[in-house]
């Protein structure tokens, strides 16, 4: 498999093209896979809307319907941003992040590591959502983790997996490691590392880490008043009264259409071009 190096030596070297002037896919591909690719176009530039970037140095992938019994994933061509990610940009590989189309672009192999553990390991991981946010990481350096300080961490808190750091995720052994510890959940916190999220569809994955990503920055203002004793942390069972109550959120169909349609009303205003 490519390492993280041996990326950086091709990408030295090709001539990146810029997504919205490639040939463009739809017709091209089917009506599945096209909704496919642009709803995962669109949650990339929704990241990069809400500052859940680290340049091109994270990963969201989609699993696409089966082609002859062959799983087949999408994710994000090395070396473009994610606010300009078009679908018909983002490119189709197999499980161990070779491509699978003709394309322009190229990926780099390393950075599938993880999504490619979950993806094997859960029918329910349609979208993986993994980024490098200061307020995670910082949250994921702490020992005890996320604690039960707003409601925000409460939508999520039990549903929360934690895998301990291994170095940059290039080597496939840390996959079985990591779907030990996602184990039935669908959050996890990278430690000293960064965030992760699935769901069935890129709206329940975005959803989810809208809801983690708001509880560690509300964990780390609330900490700033440098006295933690003079926090109110919920006790376990009221956080997992609030988990049950929220927990129609993430039910696909449901909670993904409740912030699905306007995201995309936002994002056509806003940042328009995902859908080329």
């Amino acid at each position: 498999m490519q390492t993280q190096d041996s990326a950086l030596d091709v990408a030295a070297g090709f001539n990146i093209p810029d997504p919205t002037k490639i040939e463009r896919l739809e017709g091209k591909v089917s009506a599945k896979e096209w909704q496919v690719r642009k709803d995962l176009a669109a949650t990339y530039r929704l990241c990069a809307m809400h500052g859940w970037t680290d340049l091109v140095f994270t990963h969201i992938s989609a699993r696409l319907p089966d082609e002859d019994g062959e799983e087949r994933f999408l994710i994000n061509p090395y070396g473009v941003m994610f606010d300009e990610m078009t679908a018909s940009g983002l490119v189709k590989i197999d499980v161990e992040g070779k491509i699978c189309q003709d394309t322009e672009y190229f990926v780099n192999p390393a950075g599938f590591t993880i999504h490619s553990a979950v993806h094997m390991a859960r029918e329910d991981a349609g979208c993986v959502i993994h980024v490098h946010t200061p307020y995670g990481i910082a949250v994921s350096i702490q020992k005890p983790g996320l604690r039960r300080y707003s409601q925000f961490s409460m939508q999520v808190y039990d549903d929360i997996a934690y895998h301990d750091y291994e170095g940059i995720a290039l080597e496939l052994d840390e996959r079985e490691r990591l779907v030990a510890d996602l184990g039935e959940n669908s959050l996890m916190i990278l430690r000293n590392h960064g965030t992760l999220t699935l769901g069935k569809t890129c709206g329940i994955a975005f959803l989810r880490m809208y809801f983690l990503e708001n509880a560690c920055k509300t964990q780390i203002f609330a900490q700033s008043i440098g006295d933690e004793s003079q926090l109110n942390e919920e006790p376990a069972e009221m956080g997992n009264k609030v988990y049950q109550q929220g927990a129609a959120a993430f039910v696909p169909g449901l909670g993904d259409n409740l912030i699905w349609p306007g995201l995309m009303r936002k994002l056509n205003r806003t940042n328009p071009g995902y859908d080329y």
